[in-house]
């Protein structure tokens, strides 16, 4: 038999005594955004849909048109999910305020609706990324930024999507992390790896080694050690750009994948 995202999520929900239906109406809506931009990824080349939008987002890079309507999509279908209270997205310089001051707004989402927006006119993989926080507590709930800045323990559920050979959606929430593959015969995401685990080694690793003069000694060090094999194996060098997709191929295949600050970013881009 096989198993939708939507019955995993129930499943998963019909194991905290008194939860209600709120959270899987609310992930319903990133499935359905995260379609919504498939489909649009998938005719990108015949709707006119590919280039640049014309403006830089709050990171500084320039917004392309498929940028632009994944953000529009997530938005639009999160922002209808009552238990939504505050929606940040990479794409907005401010949080989306919704009903952060209704009680039945119980849960912020964070997203970038498009990662790796740089190589949508070429074709490489990119992705959607996502995380959901619940509703701080007490008089934090007044403060926007209580609702979006917790630390990663906090968070209820995480994941992100794949738009490559397949579209896959990868999710934990706190229970494991599983892999969902879109049917598009049935427009379900199916789940086809469960539990899924990093290998304990790996033979690849994953940075952009054109910032290796930025990096420190540190990064530099432990970079020749991967590639001279003192740690077991001689280490290969696997990089797309697109974050999503050279950290998915990194949690199947094992590995490693950085993002190091350099002189430019000290504290770091991602």
């Amino acid at each position: 038999m096989i198993t939708t995202f939507q019955q995993h999520v129930l499943l998963e929900q019909s194991r905290f005594p008194g939860a209600t239906s709120e959270f899987s109406w609310l992930v319903s809506g990133l499935t359905l955004a995260t379609k919504m931009i498939e489909s649009q990824v998938r005719r990108a080349g015949l709707t006119g849909i590919l280039g640049s939008y014309g403006a830089v987002n709050v990171q500084g890079e320039v917004q392309q048109k498929l940028d632009v309507y994944a953000n529009e999509a997530l938005i639009h279908c999160l922002s209808l999910r009552e238990s939504i209270g505050i929606i940040a997205s990479e794409e907005n310089e401010e949080p989306i305020t919704l009903r952060h001051g209704s009680p039945d707004a119980k849960y912020a989402i964070v997203f970038d609706p498009l990662d790796g927006s740089s190589n949508i006119d070429v074709a490489v993989t990119i992705g959607t990324t996502f995380s959901i926080f619940r509703r701080p507590e007490g008089d934090k709930a007044d403060d926007l930024l209580q609702w979006i800045l917790q630390p990663g323990s906090k968070q209820v559920a995480a994941g992100y999507v794949v738009y490559g050979s397949s579209t896959v959606l990868v999710y934990s929430c706190g229970r494991g992390v599983h892999c969902f593959t879109l049917d598009p015969a049935v427009g379900s995401y199916i789940l086809t790896h469960e539990n899924v685990r990093i290998p304990a080694q790996g033979q690849y690793y994953s940075i952009n080694e054109a910032y290796t003069d930025k990096f420190s000694d540190t990064y530099n060090s432990y970079l020749k050690r991967l590639r001279s094999g003192v740690m077991g194996r001689s280490y290969s060098s696997r990089f797309v750009g697109s974050m999503v997709a050279d950290f998915h191929r990194t949690l199947l295949r094992g590995g490693v994948f950085i993002y190091p600050p350099t002189t430019d970013y000290p504290s770091g881009k991602l």
